[in-house]
């Protein structure tokens, strides 16, 4: 087995301050020392709603039963798009386990409202009672899905749960998590936050040796290597299937008796855990979920970890050698919560030291700051505090704006940003704006905005980006346009400007990022702002939110992705530092 052992003593020294006492009495172990004593244990209908369908099944189902009636719409969008304007990069899901409180599901569920910003187009649940993991999941917010007669339906200790973002709502049921599927040794259940880059490779192989495969997710790849290892015990199986998968992932297992959490060596996308007081081990894909349910945190999942929780407590292996962590540093521009600890900072702390280097190295005169809501809210009142400059609320969010099941005519759908931003006159009129946002991708929100800002009186509008410019897809988990369509990838800072029809336009400096981060500069993942990537694409990589992951029929040579792309930003040179790296 090539999985490396243990951790240095540095590693863990290094790690000893965010582990409890009882984690420090059971650190990285070797699989040859505690595997071993491990193996000698034995390891042990759908109905569809036009708008909202509810999966119930038990365990003893295998995954294939787990189908979707759903049609798509004519041009391939869900009409939720249509309104869905934010023109941002999404974070593909968020994911929660929880094992030992006999309230598991109803915890999981608060903790996934919790999460929902990381997703906001399917939520599952899956409970483990008397040996049988049975699960609900369905297409729509936590609260659209689960109601107390359905959680009712969720007894037990163990539970696992999944919020979803897709762009697309056609045939996405079968594709919402967690998924359920049953082997010759027993059940499992897995929740994913992350993408596979060998993902289509993996499939292949799979195909080729007669798997079947019923979504279109990179997570079903991992249960069919699971299925098919040797191995002995079910710990060995994920030990073995991630040896094999490359990419981004950050996974909960539930089994008939165990949970297990897992990070990818590199350790793209968060996942902490934390304790509640009667002892219940919690893991979540960030702190706001722990805090939720007064789970007190505890430490990170770290990056090459599988941590296992059963009824003889938590044990940790090392899953392999991990390089130099590469996190996601979108989870402090956008993605997480204000109030979450990522990756051990304080994301508030760190979008309000954003605003406060652009208000030193981006300054202008002006007598107002605002922030486009909600995400640039704390990077505003840092630039205002730095500037000596007020702040004030100059868009006003409409929290009511959700989904819509009425297609609407190209003249409705030029309102998308009206419907969700309302600009207050009385703070903008004859007044020099600061506007600050989190980040620029297309472009298009970016010009709607400071045509609301003009309209309603403001004499200057000033924008401020609390990010670098985003210049190349990620491959990580992250659902970004193709290259070819993010603005800063094809102009410059003053084209950017002239097109969106701002007085004045900076993005956060990437240098001054680094120096903001330290000596955690280099743990964190730039690809988006570099295009160079830490782990390289195999073939061609489907896009988070591209029509195969949303289990929309295609052939698999079709997706619009993959191949780092060439252009007149991302210079041939960085694709091929990334293929000779």
């Amino acid at each position: 087995m090539a999985a490396t052992v243990s951790t240095s003593a540095a590693a863990v020294a290094t790690n000893k301050s965010h582990l409890s006492s009882s984690l420090l009495d059971k650190p990285f172990f070797s699989p040859s020392q505690k595997l071993l004593s491990l193996a000698a244990k034995t390891l042990p209908k759908p109905y569809h709603h036009p708008h909202r369908t509810l999966i119930t099944a038990a365990s003893k189902n295998p995954l294939t039963d787990v189908v979707s009636s759903c049609k798509p719409n004519p041009d391939g969008r869900s009409f939720d798009s249509y309104f869905d304007d934010d023109d941002k990069p999404r974070e593909e899901c968020g994911v929660v386990g929880i094992y030992g409180d006999s309230e598991a599901s109803r915890l999981c569920y608060l903790a996934l409202h919790a999460l929902q910003h990381r997703g906001q187009e399917g939520a599952g649940i899956v409970c483990v009672n008397d040996n049988v993991l049975k699960s609900i999941t369905g297409v729509g917010l936590v609260s659209d899905v689960f109601n107390e007669s359905k959680l009712d339906q969720l007894p037990g200790d163990l539970a696992i749960g999944h919020v979803r973002y897709s762009t697309a709502g056609a045939s996405m049921l079968k594709n919402v998590q967690p998924f359920v599927a049953s082997y010759r040794f027993g059940s499992v259940g897995v929740a994913h936050n992350g993408n596979l880059v060998n993902y289509k490779q993996l499939r292949g192989e799979l195909e080729e040796n007669g798997s079947i495969f019923n979504t279109s997710s990179d997570t079903e790849v991992v249960l069919h290597l699971i299925a098919i290892s040797k191995a002995r015990p079910f710990l060995l199986r994920i030990v073995e299937a991630c040896e094999k998968i490359e990419g981004a992932y950050s996974m909960v297992f539930a089994t008939e008796d165990k949970l297990v959490a897992v990070r990818d060596p590199y350790g793209f996308r968060p996942l902490v855990m934390g304790r509640r007081s009667n002892g219940a081990v919690v893991f979540a894909s960030e702190t706001c979920a722990l805090d939720l349910i007064e789970a007190t945190y505890e430490r990170e999942v770290l990056p090459g970890e599988v941590v296992v929780v059963d009824k003889e407590g938590v044990q940790s292996i090392c899953l392999m050698p991990h390089p130099e962590p590469k996190s996601c540093i979108f989870e402090h521009i956008y993605f997480a919560l204000p109030n979450s600890v990522v990756f051990g900072r304080s994301v508030y702390e760190s979008r309000r030291a954003f605003g406060e280097i652009l208000a030193t190295e981006a300054p202008v005169e002006c007598d107002v700051v605002i922030a486009v809501p909600d995400s640039g809210v704390v990077a505003a009142l840092g630039y205002a505090a730095k500037a000596g400059v007020p702040f004030q609320q100059g868009l006003i969010r409409s929290h009511y704006v959700g989904r819509t099941f009425i297609e609407p005519s190209q003249k409705i759908r030029d309102f998308g940003v009206k419907l969700k931003l309302s600009p207050v006159r009385a703070v903008l009129e004859g007044k020099r704006v600061v506007v600050v946002d989190d980040s620029i991708v297309r472009g298009t929100t970016s010009s709607k905005i400071v045509r609301l800002l003009k309209e309603a009186g403001a004499k200057e509008v000033h924008m401020r980006i609390a990010s670098p410019p985003i210049i190349a897809s990620c491959y990580y988990g992250v659902d970004t346009p193709s290259s070819d369509e993010l603005i800063s990838n094809r102009m410059s800072v003053e084209e950017i400007r002239e097109y969106i029809g701002s007085d004045s336009l900076a993005f956060l400096p990437i240098e001054s990022l680094n120096k903001l981060l330290g000596s955690d500069s280099k743990s964190f993942c730039y690809a988006c702002f570099s295009g160079n990537y830490p782990v390289e694409p195999t073939g061609k990589v489907k896009r988070i939110g591209d029509f195969m992951d949303d289990g929309l029929s295609g052939d698999m040579d079709s997706i619009d992705g993959g191949w780092l792309p060439g252009s007149s930003r991302v210079q041939k040179t960085i694709v091929n530092e990334v293929r000779t790296s």
